[in-house]
């Protein structure tokens, strides 16, 4: 091009048809992007929402309600230590160093029966890995903390006396609570169980709590022990719930105790207590009638299956009629932080040391058989059991404590990130219940708070605290 010329835009044209269509279809894809771009642009500009902000507030609005009644309903499990176990006495045999006593039959029991880790492990199938490490902690136990919850019984274990024998003994077990908390005596736990509040036993039933809880107090000076508690059985209708409520807090009012003082378990023995006339769950409605009284439900095994029709040589902790009236209880008392319990082995280990050994192998299998379907407290009715006890909860929580250090570990360390150990996924909600595991196997006495601290990579502080939640947030 010559200097001077005014410049043209260079332009190539197709050479052949094809190569025109591919240039046209090169130039409506070019055209297409730039309309998705600009449409990208225009949308970008508009809402992000359709629903106006007055719409949505009322369809918030609507769950509402429901959320705060679910939050009130299912706080989650709760802060306080849960009993391994409870030991049910005769309300005419209590004395205040009930607890002591009881744990150097257990000890003796032990020394006769079991004298070494060996025998113990052969004797309930314990495993031989962990037999001298579960010796050494369940001596320990029997020694220094041998009773966790004593219930003082007014009904089977007492039996229907005459009035003024039942007035007396009621008297006399308090005297003897009164001086066991002066003295320091006490298990941590310790309440006691009143007859039904049927049409037979409603007012002698009434009649003992309140003969009970007014001595005690007078003799204790206005004092209840830490951790009391009443047991109601056989409970066939919420009212009867509902009537115990009512009678706790007349005897608050009168007595000038702060609102809530007296708490209450329920026992689960009849098929009332599972599901109501109507066919509907039982234990809500039981739990509503507590008026946020009741922190316990334990089931009975033997009036249950009785109420089945199950013939007494069929009668056992293992029975699947159990197994169904205990699942129902987990699934409607989940979330409320009402403890649960199983029942009681009824074959005593009494005589030689062959029919101990019988004896304590089946009490074991039953407390395994709790541990593992989540019940982690059951009945003991002979000091005798309290070895197997203690020996196959501390067993049961030692077992998994490598693999639950591991995932514990982990979990906080990812601050509530999904992890992976091995083939275990967690979730969020699983961190709560690995640091319950380790919580109940301090409380119980299965591991020493320095081998918590080393095992779960928390902090003593930090595992006092009971809240997976506050943790991850405190290490933020």
């Amino acid at each position: 091009m010559a200097r001077g010329a005014a410049a043209t835009p260079s332009t190539k044209r197709p050479s052949t048809i094809s190569e025109g269509a591919r240039t046209i279809s090169e130039a409506e894809s070019t055209l297409s992007e730039a309309i998705g771009t600009l449409s990208e642009a225009v949308y970008c500009r508009m809402a992000d929402t359709s629903i106006p902000d007055n719409a949505l507030s009322s369809i918030i609005d609507v769950v509402d309600k429901p959320n705060a009644r679910i939050a009130r309903r299912f706080p989650g499990d709760s802060p306080q230590r849960q009993p391994v176990h409870v030991v049910y006495g005769g309300a005419h045999l209590f004395k205040a160093d009930a607890a002591q006593k009881l744990g150097a039959i257990a000890l003796k029991s032990l020394q006769d029966y079991a004298p070494d880790a060996a025998t113990l492990a052969g004797a309930i199938g314990l495993d031989a890995a962990l037999a001298d490490r579960v010796y050494l902690r369940l001596v320990d136990k029997l020694t220094r903390e041998p009773v966790e919850d004593f219930r003082i019984d007014f009904e089977d274990g007492f039996g229907n006396r005459p009035d003024h024998e039942e007035d007396g003994f009621a008297q006399l077990a308090a005297n003897e609570v009164a001086a066991g908390l002066r003295g320091g005596v006490l298990p941590p736990s310790i309440g006691l169980r009143i007859k039904p509040l049927s049409e037979e036993f409603k007012r002698r039933s009434l009649r003992t709590l309140d003969l009970f809880l007014t001595r005690l107090l007078e003799r204790s000076g206005g004092a209840l022990p830490p951790r009391f508690v009443v047991t109601l059985p056989k409970i066939t209708a919420p009212e009867q719930v509902a009537g115990l409520t009512q009678a706790c807090e007349a005897f608050e009012y009168w007595r000038e105790l702060a609102a809530g003082s007296l708490t209450f378990e329920v026992m689960v023995e009849t098929t009332q207590s599972i599901f109501g006339p109507d066919g509907s769950v039982a234990l809500p409605k039981i739990v509503a009638a507590g008026g946020g009284r009741i922190v316990a439900a334990h089931f009975g095994t033997y009036d249950y299956t009785a109420a089945c029709g199950i013939t007494a040589a069929h009668q056992h902790m293992l029975h699947p009629v159990c197994d169904f009236a205990k699942h129902v209880m987990q699934v409607s008392l989940a979330g409320t932080g009402i403890w649960l319990s199983d029942g009681a082995t009824n074959v005593m280990p009494v005589g030689t040391r062959d029919v101990v050994h019988r004896a304590w192998r089946l009490h074991a299998a039953h407390v395994r058989h709790s541990l593992v379907n989540g019940f982690y407290q059951g009945w003991d009715l002979h000091p005798a059991q309290l070895p197997s006890r203690f020996a196959t909860v501390f067993s049961f929580f030692l077992e998994g404590l490598d693999a639950a250090s591991e995932r514990l570990r982990n979990f906080v360390s990812k601050a509530a990130q999904a992890t992976l150990v091995g083939d275990v996924f967690d979730d969020a909600a699983t961190g709560q219940g690995l640091l319950n595991y380790f919580l109940r196997a301090l409380n119980c006495g299965a591991i020493s708070e320095a081998e918590a601290v080393d095992k779960s990579g928390l902090t003593l502080e930090e595992l006092r605290s009971r809240s997976f939640v506050g943790i991850l947030r405190g290490r933020r």
